[in-house]
Parts: structure tokens; C-alpha cells; sequence
């Protein structure tokens, strides 16, 4: 691996701690909202299972962004981070910076995306 690429990949690792850091506050701030107490009349309940409702929609994404950046940092260690699971090819430098848990190059995000069109 070029100096470049190892550059690039310890300041992703490094992002991916941050970003697994902030997700996890992100769910320890989300406890509160999905235990509030249901009370009050019809509307005051309906708004209550409304916030409830979005905490909970929000809290399934921080946990699949949660496993996704484990699972980069897992990569990071075994040495295949970077490497595009469908066509075996180095991920776009500027792909890692901004998604930095991405599995796929641009090129088999688009592949994947193409098949799943097909077989829907």
C-alpha cells in the first residue's frame, strides 16, 4: 500500500471513531424521548407517541450507521478496508472521505444498484 492510500486510511479510521462517538451520544440522548410517560388528552398522547415514533426511527438509523462504521473499523484492522466487496477494486479516495464506512467503489455501488432494479 502506497503512503497516500495509508494516509488516507488512518485519517478515515480516525473519522470513524469520531463518528461512531457521536452516535453513540446520539442514542444516549434519544433514551429519554423513548420512555416519556403517555398522558394527557387525545392530543397531547398522540404527540407523545409521534416523538416517540421518530425517536425510535432515528434510533434504528444510529444503530445501522453504528454497525456499518464498526464493521468499517473492523476492515481497518484486518487490513481490507478500502476494498470494494463487488468488484475487488480500491474505493474512490474522495468516496471514503465523505462515506467513510462505504463498502463500494462508485462504480459497484451503481452494479448493485443495477441488479436490484432488475430483479424488483
Amino acid at each position: 500500500m502506497d503512503e497516500s492510500r495509508s494516509a488516507l486510511f488512518k485519517e478515515c479510521k480516525q473519522k470513524l471513531l469520531k463518528l461512531r462517538q457521536e452516535r453513540l451520544n446520539g442514542l444516549k440522548a434519544l433514551e429519554g424521548s423513548l420512555t416519556d410517560q403517555v398522558s394527557g388528552d387525545e392530543g397531547d398522547m398522540a404527540q407523545t407517541f409521534e416523538n416517540q415514533h421518530s425517536a425510535l426511527v432515528q434510533r434504528e438509523k444510529l444503530i445501522y450507521e453504528l454497525r456499518e462504521i464498526d464493521d468499517a473499523l473492523r476492515r481497518v484492522d484486518e487490513g481490507s478496508y478500502g476494498e470494494c466487496e463487488v468488484t475487488g477494486e480500491p474505493i474512490e479516495s474522495e468516496r471514503l472521505k465523505a462515506i467513510p464506512w462505504t463498502r463500494l467503489s462508485i462504480e459497484g455501488a451503481e452494479f448493485r444498484e443495477n441488479s436490484r432494479k432488475k430483479y424488483a
